[in-house]
């Protein structure tokens, strides 16, 4: 059975949101999850829904849809993006942003089907890229020896300049391995970014507690320093947590 596709509408007008929804409906590939009226409100959408793909306005107030497409780029999992604008000067300025493509309102039933097509295109060559799941022991190069290490062990990784730390339950390694392959290999292992710093094992979370501008600092078992989350990360955080 082919997973559907998950949608996130964003418009700031309402009208266009439910315009789009309707036609959408009639593709049985897609899954409409969530619906934001501004840039910044899709940003946390994406973060808690993950969306597969997501249509996207141009002109809104604040948060324009250009500078929320390149914020989506920085998620760990970025969405597809379709611009779905009345406004088609800002065509060349999209594609910039490695767009799946580019409606111009009113909709066409016809374009809308072609634009479906791209999205499962580009879906399905996703798929094939992808690495196959990590199983065993986390190889890392650290004090010129090649450490095995088992990442029910890890309890959190730092980025500290040129170096990656490793703080595992009895000891601490240094590697210069980058944080974002770490974070690729340890993917199905139960692994979170919380900052672009720190990339945590959610089994040994124990406690958040809030600091300021919408951000957080997170305790782990067994250990006294507390770390920073990042208010992006927050409510993508807490879904992974809760049940």
């Amino acid at each position: 059975m082919v997973q559907p596709i998950k949608t996130l509408i964003v418009d700031d007008e309402l009208y266009s949101r439910d315009e789009l929804k309707h036609l959408l409906s009639a593709f049985p590939s897609i899954q409409i999850v969530g619906e934001a009226e501004s840039g910044e409100d899709a940003i946390m959408k994406a973060l808690q829904l993950q969306p597969d793909v997501v249509f996207l306005d141009v002109e809104m107030p604040r948060m324009n849809g250009m500078n929320t497409a390149k914020a989506f780029q920085e998620l760990k999992h970025a969405p597809l993006v379709v611009f779905a604008t009345a406004y088609p000067q800002f065509a060349v300025e999209a594609f910039r942003y490695d767009v799946v493509d580019y409606l111009l309102k009113p909709y066409d039933q016809d374009q809308l089907h072609e634009t479906i097509n791209r999205i499962l295109k580009h879906l399905s060559a996703s798929k094939e890229s992808e690495p196959e799941k990590q199983t065993g022991k986390l190889a890392v190069e650290a004090a010129g020896e090649i450490l095995y290490l088992d990442p029910i062990e890890i309890l959190y990784i730092v980025r500290d300049d040129k170096w990656t730390r490793l703080i595992t339950k009895h000891s601490e390694y240094d590697t210069k391995m980058p944080l974002k392959d770490l974070e690729n290999r340890l993917q199905g292992f139960g692994f979170f970014r919380i900052h672009k710093s720190f990339l945590v094992n959610l089994e040994y979370v124990t406690r958040l507690t809030p600091w300021f501008n919408g951000a957080y600092q997170l305790h782990i078992e067994g250990r006294q320093e507390m770390l920073s989350v990042s208010r992006n990360y927050v409510k993508a955080l807490r879904v992974r947590l809760e049940i």
